[in-house]
């Protein structure tokens, strides 16, 4: 690394051409900082004669594309600032075109020839500055000074406008001069430096970089300028495409994307994305044969990620599926991503599937929402039903995750949900209103356009009810059922009319203009046949949407063999994880553990034996026995209660009577003792019996 401090004229003067690579991030400047630069040029001018004014550091490197009298270098850092003093210059120059300046310095041909442009250089050369992606063909016509400039970069032309408005306003010469105290550190990388490393640590305090970006210079950084093109073109510009405008999003997606290939149990920070892409990528390529194939993976799964949380081209017969799931919750992203794997590159999920997956995962989140369930923590569990999917059947895979999720996670039954939309108080719910659009149109090829409607209370809320409402509802106790009924899902509509309802009878919501009678909103249908408005009413509406709600969000459904197979797999998977052998036994404890072993596992083909961190359990697939090493002695705790065994040889012991067993992970009802070989014979037929008594 060499580096000195010099004017930035004296950097960009000669036959010289700075490349901004495609990793770079697109120009930012706005005006405010245009207007920042324009006065410490100006002011540099007119201070002492000595003065200079610092603007930053320059640091780039060499190029392939050089020759003994063209050097083109990469600029690494202070894109920004040059390309705001490069087009200040060309305002300079145009303005003194247009105004017939006749000084001898500054002339609009020298800064042209000798700050702007290589005019005796071939077209690639021209420019003493280019620039990549959105910001080139804009910027492009300004140093060329062609007469019609393109929209393509608003933020280039903008500035450029700005400081044309501004060079009208002072002595060219006065400006030029600032203009060459303006003093930069540069710095030239050689080969051997690390440019990623650098680059990060300079832009550590400055305006900060987004994940994205960071990944997107560590991809690129360190490839020739037509490998980054080709690169970039191919596939990273695609990928920025499906996320332009929410490249937060973007971030999210990087996030996601290395949580799903490395089968994170936890969601990254939002801040260490990058540490963590950067720790993964390397070994990825390798596994992808190279960069370009990991790259085209990447573009894959982003257009997944796009399709689920922006609704960028998916396909039609999934739009509706996707966006109802994405009003709901984000963080199942990571499993649709998977889910579209498997439907578009390994063709293991049909279409009908594909929807039938996304209903399960939309009725699963809405279901929890209306039941009162706990509805954060939610990225481990979509996480987990997405590694869980294979490449044979994820749709079954999905149902089983879903059915042997913890109580914390469970899924609602049809009798909870049904009961929870009868009883529970809807109103106020993220999900009320999306539960009346969708028992409004479900089904519906005339669809019921809902964006204007709100939610209506049938019932009015306020405290004090109108006489009519008063005796309809009782006038002893109208308050009790008002709060009672109030904010069910019996008492709710849509409606655009209702400033007009506001509190106002029964009646007069049913019979005026645009009321229940009129009313084209289905929801409506049961409410306009009723004289009266009461809590029999009430109910009997609520039980019918209810109803309904059960079948438009489905039960999970799923075979038991699917869900025993899944528990013997993960069993089975546990068991090769580690040895019992690493689990410390005295040499008595070993010898009478090996009999033991080997005479429960003779018990049948499903037995599963796996090593604890203090003990050995055995399943079948459901626990049935954990042995627990003493120094003289095997624990054995069986899973049946005490009453259910029974015992011939007396060794039989209530485990309930202690509050726990040193080093036990199990419960069990039974407690036996092993001592000696013919203790190990004994208790065989109890094992026995827990098996059987399990379903083993």
């Amino acid at each position: 690394m060499k580096a000195r401090d010099e004017s930035l004229t004296k950097l960009i003067n000669g036959t010289v051409q700075f490349v901004i690579p495609v990793f770079q991030r697109d120009y930012k400047w706005t005006e405010d900082d245009c207007r920042q630069l324009w006065k410490d040029t100006v002011g540099v001018a007119t201070a002492d004669p000595d003065a200079r004014h610092f603007i930053g550091s320059f640091v780039y490197k060499r190029t392939d594309d050089v020759s003994p009298v063209f050097s083109r270098w990469l600029m690494i850092d202070g894109q920004q600032r040059l390309t705001t003093v490069m087009l200040l210059l060309a305002a300079l120059r145009d303005h003194l075109q247009a105004s017939d300046w006749n000084g001898d310095d500054p002339t609009p041909d020298r800064i042209d020839r000798q700050l702007l442009r290589n005019v005796d250089e071939p077209d690639r050369r021209k420019l003493k500055l280019t620039l990549r992606r959105h910001d080139h063909s804009t910027f492009q016509a300004i140093l060329h000074g062609t007469d019609t400039i393109p929209h393509a970069s608003p933020r280039i032309h903008e500035n450029y406008r700005y400081f044309r408005k501004m060079v009208a306003t002072v002595d060219p010469r006065v400006l030029y001069q600032g203009i060459g105290r303006l003093v930069i550190v540069r710095v030239r990388l050689e080969d051997r430096d690390d440019a990623q490393m650098i680059f990060e640590s300079l832009n550590s305090t400055g305006v900060e970089l987004s994940q994205s970006d960071l990944i997107r210079n560590f991809i690129l950084m360190q490839l020739s300028v037509d490998e980054q093109d080709r690169l970039y073109d191919t596939y990273w510009h695609k990928i920025e495409l499906l996320f332009r405008g929410h490249e937060h999003v973007l971030d999210d997606f990087a996030r996601d994307y290395v949580a799903l290939k490395t089968r994170a149990r936890k969601q990254g920070r939002a801040t260490e994305v990058y540490r963590e892409f950067r720790q993964f990528f390397p070994g990825f390529c390798d596994s992808q044969h190279d960069l370009g194939g990991a790259l085209a993976d990447m573009l894959r799964f982003a257009g997944y990620y796009a399709a689920f949380r922006l609704g960028r081209n998916a396909p039609e017969y999934l739009g509706r599926p996707l966006r109802r799931l994405r009003r709901l919750v984000d963080v199942p992203a990571i499993a649709v991503m998977q889910l579209f794997h498997y439907h578009d590159e390994a063709q293991v999920l049909s279409s009908r599937g594909f929807e039938e997956a996304l209903a399960l995962l939309e009725s699963y989140v809405l279901r929890r929402a209306v039941c009162g369930h706990q509805t954060r923590g939610y990225w481990p569990v979509f996480a987990a039903l997405a590694y869980g999917l294979d490449g044979t059947a994820p749709l079954d895979d999905l149902k089983v995750g879903l059915a042997r999720q913890s109580d914390s996670y469970r899924f609602p039954r049809n009798h909870e949900f049904r009961r929870q939309l009868r009883e529970q108080e809807l109103y106020g719910k993220r999900v009320c209103r999306v539960i009346l659009e969708r028992l409004e149109n479900h089904n519906m090829k005339e669809r019921t356009d809902t964006q204007l409607h709100s939610i209506e209370h049938i019932m009015p809320q306020t405290d004090d009810l109108s006489r009519d409402w008063r005796d309809m509802l009782g006038r002893d106790d109208w308050r009790t059922v008002q709060m009672e009924w109030l904010h069910r899902l019996g008492n709710l509509t849509l409606t655009r009319y209702n400033s007009e309802y506001s509190d106002r009878s029964f009646e007069y919501k049913k019979t005026c203009k645009g009321g229940f009678e009129e009313s084209a909103v289905r929801l409506n249908k049961f409410v306009r046949n009723q004289n009266v408005w009461t809590s029999v009413q009430m109910k009997e509406r609520g039980d019918r949407l209810a109803g309904r709600a059960v079948d438009i969000w489905p039960d999970l459904q799923v075979a038991p063999e699917l869900i025993e197979r899944a528990k013997e797999l993960e069993l089975r998977e546990r068991a090769v994880a580690r040895s019992v052998d690493q689990v410390k036994m005295s040499a008595h404890a070993r010898h009478l553990f090996r009999l033991l072993s080997g005479r429960t596992e003779d018990l049948g083909a499903r037995v599963v034996e796996i090593a604890e961190t203090r003990s050995v359990s055995y399943h079948a697939p459901d626990f049935f026995m954990e042995v627990l090493p003493r120094e003289y002695r095997l624990v054995l705790l069986l899973s049946p209660d005490v009453a259910e065994m029974e015992d011939d040889q007396g060794m039989v012991k209530d485990a309930t009577q202690w509050k726990y067993f040193r080093g036990s992970r199990y419960r069990g009802g039974v407690a036996v003792y092993v001592d000696t070989e013919e203790d190990v014979d004994r208790s065989m037929a109890l094992v026995r019996q827990a098996l059987v008594m399990t379903g083993g």
